[in-house]
């Protein structure tokens, strides 16, 4: 037992409290994300096989606000010469055999990237995987972009099941090739321009439907 327990004390004892410090407020700023421009694109790839560095097709289409402004396209040389879904697609190497690598087209297409607010793809998922898979293998930087899935959206804004691209254009009445880079990619900047024009504004879209980071 200590000693300060056997002492004895006449009269009243003094309090040993130490009265608390007022709390010191901290202000936290939260910094603001940028107003979106309006300004985007929508891609898509096409692959020769089951590896997602195999792009063989690509198409980009750049819209600003409701207005489609580019449209961009070309065939890749994937680095193998297998193919396993010409059937799909309708591309065989004997197409792409002469046209330039992923990391030939890359200073182009990563201009077309440059100042977007989003990249919008239908299962986004997918392309992003297709876009970094190149990215990498090219020894190139990851866009380090949002991507919003029109998948979700469609899912969302309409109550669609199944929400594959042909059952989304077939609902909005949008014309569609499918599996053509050029006509999917048209098909997908076509599907939030009606999102859109239906008073959903892109910012909330992409705050509802964005993908995760990876």
């Amino acid at each position: 037992m200590s000693p300060a327990r056997n002492q004895k004390f006449s009269g009243r004892a003094k309090s040993s409290a130490v009265a608390p410090r007022s709390a010191t407020r901290v202000k936290i700023t939260v910094a603001s994300q940028p107003p979106l421009t309006g300004r985007f694109v929508a891609l898509d790839f096409e692959t020769a096989d089951y590896e997602r560095d195999s792009a063989c097709a690509l198409c980009v289409v750049v819209v600003e606000d409701q207005t489609v402004v580019k449209t961009w396209n070309t065939l890749i040389r994937p680095p193998r010469s297998s193919f396993c879904f010409t059937h799909l697609h309708g591309i065989a190497w004997s197409d792409v055999k002469d046209k330039p690598s992923f990391a030939e087209l890359w200073p182009e297409i990563g201009t077309l990237l440059d100042g977007v607010d989003f990249i919008a793809a239908h299962n986004a998922s997918f392309d992003r995987s297709v876009l970094n898979a190149c990215c990498r293998s090219a020894a190139f930087k990851e866009p380090a972009k949002p991507y919003l899935c029109t998948v979700k959206v469609a899912r969302t804004l309409w109550n669609l099941r199944p929400t594959k691209l042909p059952d989304v254009c077939r609902h909005l009445d949008i014309p569609l090739k499918h599996h053509d880079a050029t006509s999917d990619a048209q098909a997908c900047a076509r599907i939030l321009v009606t999102a859109r024009q239906q008073g959903h504004d892109y910012a909330h879209l992409l705050k509802k439907h964005s993908l995760r980071p990876v």
